[in-house]
């Protein structure tokens, strides 16, 4: 079996990842089992600079506020703005605090100086305007997009006025309640003027469809696909206070349903402009359904971006998986041997990448045990979803930072 599993191992390359696919991907979707270690973001921006370089990929985008990464683009292709401000502002989740992340935007930066634009490199952030307390009142994207709409089309078409988007939106602050996430009583998700914006959106969104050849023609693809962003933002972030309001059961599966909804409606957005490497958390990325415990809720299960996309995109979808040995500094200690993460652990590789699918057939059945992680913010590989993935990113130890 040894010899088997060391037949799956590769370097980490951009050329070893691209021989375990039958074709370059619109999006490469790069997972993580941990947020925030330096270690495997560093490792991502070598290898997206590989991508970059050798593949022909001129986008990257990662698991943060999609109206915020507008700033980091708006740097990185232009230079307006400074790295202390973007890094602050331009990234939710607190994801600008760290360092690599700092370090992959000035790269970008340096790389855009002086070239023309359709060689330009471009960021993204693909995840919603959410938090895990809270969510941002749509207030931002609806009067974008009403004012968009405002200057190019005839104002006999107009849905609604300018005033009476600002009356039915009242005080962004109650949007924002954080104590609507544990109490569906503090939010205004269902309230009567909730329950109107939700349909004046939607025909805001149908307008913009409609006039699409006028608004590329008076304005640019790029401004037009700015709209769209903000109109699939508003609609999402409508649904998503709609069920933040709602008592039943099914609460929180919705809300999660809804945020990676939004997620993978984003992702389909960049891969028509593709093709792209995306960054996230394992989970948002899986092609399997996703699972949690949170709260009272024991195990809930829903269907992540990774897996909405590839329905949608077939092979032009692929999924690398990162998987860790230890984890030194949370007391992740070295993995037990009959678990995926022990048996890679065991090889004499640092850092690999593993062929999932040939590995899996190595292993036969039935397939290794399922390992358990001593600490919240760590995810261990989920050996029944090992066929399903294209390649593992497997990095032995993750140092003290």
């Amino acid at each position: 079996m040894a010899t088997d599993i060391k037949d799956t191992i590769h370097p980490v390359d951009s050329a070893a990842v691209m021989s375990l696919l039958p074709t370059r991907p619109r999006l490469l979707a790069l997972g993580e089992p941990t947020h925030g270690s330096d270690t495997l973001l560093t490792l991502r921006n070598g290898l997206f600079r590989q991508l970059v370089e050798q593949e022909g990929y001129r986008t990257i985008a990662l698991e943060s506020d999609c109206l915020m990464g507008l700033l980091v683009d708006e740097y990185v292709t232009t230079g307006e703005g400074t790295l202390d401000e973007v890094m602050e502002l331009g990234f939710s989740h607190e994801w600008g605090a760290f360092p690599a992340n700092r370090e992959l935007v000035r790269w970008m930066r340096a790389y855009n100086e002086g070239r023309p634009a359709a060689d330009q490199l471009h960021f993204a952030g693909f995840d919603g305007p959410l938090e895990i307390s809270a969510a941002a009142s749509p207030r931002q994207v609806l009067t974008a997009l009403h004012g968009y709409l405002s200057a190019h089309v005839d104002a006999a078409l107009h849905p609604c006025t300018a005033d009476a988007l600002d009356r039915l939106l009242g005080a962004d602050d109650q949007w924002t309640n954080p104590a609507a996430m544990m109490d569906p009583s503090q939010s205004v998700g269902q309230s009567a003027e909730a329950r109107e914006l939700r349909l004046l959106a939607d025909d805001l969104v149908t307008l913009l469809d409609a006039q699409t050849p006028h608004l590329i023609a008076a304005t640019s693809r790029d401004d037009c696909e700015r709209a769209r962003l903000h109109g699939r933002t508003a609609t999402g972030l409508l649904r998503y206070h709609f069920w933040m309001a709602e008592p039943s059961p099914g609460r929180m599966t919705w809300l999660l349903s809804v945020r990676d909804s939004m997620m993978a409606a984003n992702l389909l957005a960049l891969a028509e402009r593709g093709p792209a490497l995306v960054n996230a958390q394992n989970g948002h990325l899986q092609r399997g359904k996703s699972t949690m415990s949170m709260w009272d809720h024991p195990l809930l299960e829903w269907w992540g971006a990774g897996v909405l996309v590839s329905a949608q995109l077939g092979e032009k979808y692929a999924f690398l998986a990162t998987a860790v040995g230890t984890i030194q500094h949370q007391g992740v200690d070295a993995p037990p041997s009959d678990t995926i993460e022990g048996l890679l652990y065991a090889l004499p590789e640092d850092r690999c990448v593993v062929d999932a699918p040939g590995l899996a057939a190595a292993l036969g059945d039935p397939p290794p045990a399922a390992r358990v992680s001593s600490w919240f913010g760590y995810s261990p590989l989920d050996p029944a979803h090992l066929a399903g993935t294209d390649g593992i990113v497997f990095v032995k130890d993750v140092p003290q930072p």
